[in-house]
C-alpha cells in the first residue's frame, strides 16, 4: 500500500503542474466497460489536451490460473488529433501516457505505466462522447509484467 501513497502524491503533483488554459468541454463523467470496468472521467485542459482517469474493477489471472478481482485506478494525460480521420463527424484520435495502480484484498498493490491510444466520437450539439481505447501497460511494481487494458465507454460533460 506504500506504493499507492507515492502514486497518489505524484498524480496530484502532475495535475497541479499541468497546463491550465481554456477548457474545451469541461468535465465529463461516465462509464467504461472492458478491462477494467467502472467509472470514467475526463477533464479538458485545452482544446486538444485532457486528463483522462478511471476507477473500476479488473479481473486478473495469477500464476495458478485463479481469477481474482482487483480495484483499478488510472490517470492519463492525452492529446487529441482532430484531423487524423477525415469525416463530417468529430472523431478525434487520442494518445497519451499515464499510470495505473491496482490492488486487492489477497495481493499487494501494483504500479504500471500506460500508453493510451483511442478513438472518440463527439456528436455535434450534445454534451457526450463515446470512446474506444487500448492501453498497453508495463507493470513495474511489484514485478515487471506486460498487459493490455481496453474499454468502450460513454461520458456526459457538465
Amino acid at each position: 500500500m506504500k506504493h499507492l501513497n507515492y502514486l497518489v502524491i505524484a498524480l496530484l503533483f502532475l495535475i497541479g503542474a499541468s497546463e491550465s488554459s481554456a477548457q474545451q468541454r469541461g468535465f465529463g463523467l461516465g462509464v467504461v466497460i472492458g478491462e477494467p470496468t467502472g467509472i470514467s472521467m475526463k477533464w479538458w485542459r485545452s482544446s486538444t489536451r485532457a486528463i483522462d482517469a478511471g476507477l473500476g474493477w479488473s479481473i486478473s489471472q495469477n500464476n495458478t490460473d485463479f481469477q481474482q478481482s482487483r480495484f483499478h485506478l488510472h490517470m492519463d494525460f492525452v492529446r487529441h488529433a482532430y484531423n487524423a480521420i477525415n469525416s463530417s463527424e468529430r472523431l478525434p484520435v487520442y494518445y497519451g501516457l499515464g499510470a495505473s495502480v491496482a490492488g486487492g484484498s489477497e495481493n499487494e498493490s501494483s504500479l504500471a505505466l500506460r500508453f493510451v491510444l483511442g478513438l472518440a466520437w463527439q456528436p455535434a450539439r450534445t454534451p457526450i462522447d463515446v470512446f474506444l481505447e487500448l492501453a498497453p501497460s508495463l507493470e513495474v511494481i511489484p514485478a515487471t509484467n506486460f498487459y493490455l487494458n481496453a474499454g468502450l465507454g460513454i461520458r456526459f460533460f457538465f
